[in-house]
Parts: structure tokens; C-alpha cells; sequence
């Protein structure tokens, strides 16, 4: 009989109430569990009979953290199966309210839910007599993220002003080139810190090959949404066969579903951006990528931090420039919606990876929906290398072994407010 080895009961500074179970019997591991405690909220059924835009509201409302990706993915989704097409003017505006939501979500993480498990503190908190300036800087990038997605979307969280069509009310210039400002000052104090953070020591107990996915941006350029999911295999599929991908499924152990492709895990998030079309990047970003990048990020999921600074140093690097197109171009009129019929599918890179959005909308009102969260998607791929350190780890009686296994975890960035909002409820 198996009997518990490691119990992490509370995993802590991740998004939302999990846990991790290894299993070992005659001495090897044989069993190990992520487990979700949070109940699901069942937004799927919810959405259904709701108008488009009541729709936009409670799916946004999924996740406070990826409140941005859900409401972009969502939008794009109904006006793609609704035939709106947005001006120029509100796509950019909409990539500047995505950089925000990373900016912030990507700060969060790395700064306050990961730094401390470098240096054996509890919390970030913990870090102030030791690194003040560096706890300071998190919480000014952090801010930084919270308003300027205020700015765009109406307040902080779960704003509302970002809509089907476009957007209720546009910024200034003047409101915008506060950004500017601070994006120039931020972009300088990110990358000095990115440089301390790659000169850590990254432990190599987990290593593994895994499959990665992201979405395809057009144009050959980076970024963080596009109509084709790209895979490390070399395979692409468009965004519609989705499920092709997914293949989610029940397990007994967590109110989440599971993910895996041809049976196997696989990673979505910044790590598996950057290893599939980090070539594309372009200023100070690029040039950190290709300074600090070695093989190890191909196996090893704690690199998934590095990427992550990376991709904030790389939304700071377009935030000028952005804004400064944005300035150009006259403010547009919300885009009617005349279509009442249609079925589509969206994705978007969530900070933590691919956000599928699909709908079939009826009359103006939703008929059926399908959202699959990064999570969702790589909960599986977490277990395994979780395997496959402690199976190292308990073989060299590890001192540190469950802290070493909730870092791989955190690694990973888990959003599990998302990862359950999709269990059906069945009455007997």
C-alpha cells in the first residue's frame, strides 16, 4: 500500500486554496496529486441566456488577477462570431491594457510569490530588512500595472469600460504620458533587477522534457494573442481546434479539470512563449533573452520566472511607442453591433498561458460557452516534474524537499480561481 510521504496541505503565495500529496510505496514515488480545494462557480452555465454584454461582465469575473485576458478574450471571441470589426485605434488600446494586466500579474508573481523562496523567507515581507529597495520597487511596478488598467478599464479590478466594440470612455494624451514617463524610469530599475535575478542559482532536481504551446502572433512578431496555436513539436493548429489540444478531462483528486496532447502534459506560459518565439523579440528585452538563456529552460520550469521578467521588460520597451501611435489616431465611435447570430472561437496569452473563449450566441444571447484557462492546461505537466524532483529528492533526503516541491509549483504561476470556474453541476 502507498503510503503519504510529502503533504504541502496549504500551498502557499500562488492565486487561490491548493495543495500537493506525494505517494511513495517500496521506497519510489507512485503517486503524486496537485490538489484544488476551491469550489467550483460553474460561470459557464451562468452565461447561458445572458446578452452578449452581460456575458463579458461575468466571465471577466473569473479571476481577479487575469480579469484583462478573460474580458479580451471574450470580446474578441463575440465579435468574431458577430462579424465586428474593431478600428486600429482600439486594438492598440487594447494591447496597452493587456501590457498592464502582464505588468502587474508578472511583478506580483516574481516579486512577492517567488523571491522569497530564493533567500528562505516566508514572504515578501519577510525580505524588507534585507532587500527594502528591491520590496519597494515591487510595489511602484506593481502600482504601475493596477493604474494604468484603472486608466483603460474603468477601476482596477473588474473594470467595465473595456466593451464589445470598443471601449466606453478613452483616455487623454495627457493621461497618457504619465505612462510614458514611468515606463522609461520602470524599463531601468526591471532590468538591473533581471540581472541579479539570473545570476540565482536555479536548481537542477526537477529537469524533464515537456511539450510546449503558444499562441501565434501575426506578422512574425511577438506578443500575446493570434488565430493559430504554435507547439514545439512543430505542429500549428488554428485557434478553432482547440479541443485538439486540450482534451480536458475529470480526475478525482481536484475541482479542476485536466489537460494533456496525444496523451501526454504539456507547459503554456511565458516560458513556453519565449522558447517558441522569443527569437521575435526586439530592443533590451531581446538582448537579455539571448544573455541569460541556456538549454536548461527547455527542461526545467523555474526558468518560467526569467521569461516572465523578460516579458515585462518587454511590455515597458513598447509602452512608449504604443502610446504614441495611439495619440496619432482619432478617437473612434463604439462599433455597432448588427449581427445577432454566430459561433466562434479566441485566444489570448493570459499571463500564465493560452485563455481559450469559445461562444455560440443566438439572438444576442448566449446559447453554450467553453473557456479553458492556462491552468486548466498544465496542472498535469506540474505533477510530473513534482514526480520526478522528489523522486531525486527523497532519494537524497533532501532537507528542503517540500520547499523544493512547492517552488516548482509557483514556478508555474497557477491561477486556480480560473482553473475553477468550469464543473458542471449534475442534480440526481
Amino acid at each position: 500500500m502507498a503510503e503519504k510521504t510529502v503533504s504541502v496541505d496549504v500551498l502557499a503565495r500562488v492565486e487561490g486554496d491548493g495543495g500537493i500529496q506525494v505517494y511513495t510505496k517500496d521506497g519510489k514515488v507512485d503517486k503524486v496529486l496537485v490538489n484544488i480545494f476551491e469550489g467550483p462557480r460553474m460561470i459557464e452555465a451562468l452565461v447561458r441566456g445572458k446578452t452578449i454584454h452581460e456575458n463579458l461582465s461575468l466571465v471577466a469575473r473569473i479571476c481577479a488577477i487575469c480579469t484583462v485576458s478573460h474580458r479580451y478574450a471574450s470580446a474578441k471571441a463575440i465579435e468574431k462570431a458577430l462579424n465586428v470589426e474593431v478600428t486600429e485605434k482600439i486594438k492598440l488600446l487594447r494591447h496597452l491594457w493587456h501590457f498592464a494586466e502582464y505588468i502587474e500579474s508578472h511583478v506580483l508573481h516574481v516579486y512577492y510569490l517567488t523571491l522569497p523562496d530564493f533567500f528562505k523567507q516566508p514572504s515578501a515581507i519577510a525580505l524588507l530588512p534585507t532587500h527594502t529597495d528591491t520590496v519597494i520597487e515591487a510595489v511602484e511596478l506593481k502600482k504601475y500595472g493596477t493604474e494604468l488598467m484603472k486608466l483603460l478599464h474603468g477601476r482596477k479590478i473588474h473594470g467595465e469600460n473595456a466593451i464589445i466594440g470598443g471601449f466606453g470612455k478613452l483616455p487623454t494624451d495627457e493621461e497618457l504620458d504619465y505612462f510614458v514617463e514611468k515606463a522609461i524610469e520602470y524599463k531601468e530599475r526591471l532590468s538591473k533587477f533581471l540581472d541579479v535575478f539570473a545570476s540565482l542559482e536555479i536548481p537542477d532536481y526537477c529537469e524533464r522534457e515537456t511539450v510546449f504551446m503558444c499562441c501565434n502572433p501575426p506578422n512574425n512578431e511577438f506578443g500575446f494573442e493570434g488565430e493559430s496555436i504554435l507547439i514545439s513539436t512543430g505542429e500549428e493548429y488554428p485557434v478553432e481546434e482547440y479541443k485538439k489540444l486540450t482534451n480536458e478531462r475529470v480526475v478525482s483528486h481536484s475541482y479542476a479539470k485536466r489537460s494533456k496532447y496525444n496523451d501526454k502534459p504539456f507547459t503554456v506560459g511565458a516560458l513556453a512563449r519565449l522558447l517558441l518565439i522569443g527569437d521575435r523579440l526586439t530592443g533590451e528585452a531581446k538582448e537579455k533573452f539571448d544573455a541569460i538563456y541556456n538549454e536548461r529552460w527547455k527542461v526545467n520550469p523555474l526558468y518560467n520566472n526569467h521569461a516572465q521578467l523578460i516579458e515585462t521588460l518587454w511590455c515597458f520597451e513598447q509602452i512608449p511607442d504604443l502610446i504614441a501611435k495611439i495619440k496619432d489616431l482619432p478617437d473612434p465611435e463604439v462599433v455597432e453591433v448588427t449581427q445577432l447570430d454566430g459561433i466562434a472561437s479566441a485566444a489570448v496569452e493570459a499571463p500564465r498561458g493560452i485563455l481559450y473563449h469559445t461562444y455560440d450566441i443566438k439572438d444576442g444571447k448566449m446559447v453554450n460557452a467553453d473557456i479553458i484557462t492556462p491552468t486548466a492546461q498544465f496542472l498535469d505537466d506540474v505533477e510530473e516534474y513534482i514526480r520526478t524532483a522528489a523522486e531525486k529528492l527523497l532519494a537524497e533526503n533532501h532537507p528542503e524537499t517540500e520547499l523544493q516541491l512547492e517552488m516548482i509549483a509557483r514556478a508555474y504561476d497557477p491561477c486556480i480561481s480560473c482553473s475553477c470556474h468550469m464543473v458542471k453541476l449534475v442534480r440526481q
